[in-house]
């Protein structure tokens, strides 16, 4: 599955020390983005297991780091946890995201999802 999110507001950079209110409104930007993509793209509910790639879409070609743009990244991650694409972003259930750059166009995140097999807890066999 792929689908692209338009910049809803400005990125969440991890080098930024941004007071915490601004903060939030950047994050429930992007998180209520994540959200309403998954549910215009209609992508499934209920999946035990996804590997997440995201690209990241400047509008110029300057260097940048992408790995800076993680806090964008997991607020869209909440955003698909809360449409119920997965049950929890924790380690469980979501490989990623893994962040990359993603060329020039249109301010966004192009996003990739892989449905994965669930994983299978080892046992412990005493001798």
């Amino acid at each position: 599955m792929e689908l692209f999110i338009p910049a809803p507001a400005d990125w969440i950079n991890a080098n930024d020390r941004l007071h915490w209110r601004p903060k939030a409104k950047l994050t429930k930007a992007w998180r209520m983005a994540g959200h309403i993509h998954a549910r215009v793209n209609v992508l499934p509910r209920g999946l035990g297991r996804v590997r997440i790639t995201v690209h990241v879409v400047k509008p110029t070609a300057r260097a940048y780091d992408a790995h800076n743009l993680m806090p964008t990244a997991k607020a869209v991650m909440d955003g698909f946890v809360d449409y119920g694409l997965i049950p929890d972003d924790t380690n469980k259930h979501l490989v990623g995201p893994d962040i990359r750059e993603g060329g020039k166009g249109v301010p966004g995140l192009r996003i990739v999802i892989e449905t994965l097999a669930p994983v299978v807890a080892e046992t412990s066999s005493t001798c």
